[in-house]
């Protein structure tokens, strides 16, 4: 019984672990946004965003992916779907109906930088979850990416 025990706890946390990597972190998230942010300055906006909306380039990570979005909610680039890419997403709303686009440009505008929290679909686990979106404002976009928790 004690070796049956010990079997499903390692088995658990085994597949919690797994499944933690499946995840990026908060610190990942930073630094995809901070390694966006160092590519868009030295490269220009046409081949940032092209490397941005790469669905198998370096900005898209397992659930990590940066989206570009303007001040005017004008979205130039997203790694996880290029549908919306030239679109103004400004009055979006998540699952519970709180608009975080406009969120994100109030906090771009406020602190330059800093964290969104709200519901979203997960690409990869086609699931609405809690999504928090590190953004940090270049000029007159902000860059971005969020992690699932």
């Amino acid at each position: 019984m004690k070796a049956l025990l010990q079997a499903v706890v390692l088995s658990l946390l085994c597949s919690t672990l797994a499944f933690a990597g499946e995840r990026g972190t908060p610190d990942e998230a930073i630094a995809l946004v901070q390694k966006a942010v160092a590519y868009l300055k030295a490269n220009g906006k046409e081949k940032a965003y092209a490397e941005f909306n790469n669905p198998a380039g370096q900005f898209k990570d397992r659930d990590l992916y940066i989206f570009v979005i303007d001040m005017t909610g004008m979205e130039w680039a997203n790694g996880a779907n290029q549908k919306i890419v030239g679109k103004n997403v400004l009055d979006l709303k998540d699952a519970e109906g709180k608009m975080m686009v406009k969120a994100f440009i109030d906090l771009a505008k406020s602190k330059g930088k800093g964290w969104v929290d709200y519901k979203w679909p997960n690409p990869v686990q086609k699931t609405v979850e809690s999504k928090s979106t590190y953004l940090e404002k270049v000029d007159d976009v902000l860059i971005a990416s969020g992690i699932y928790k």
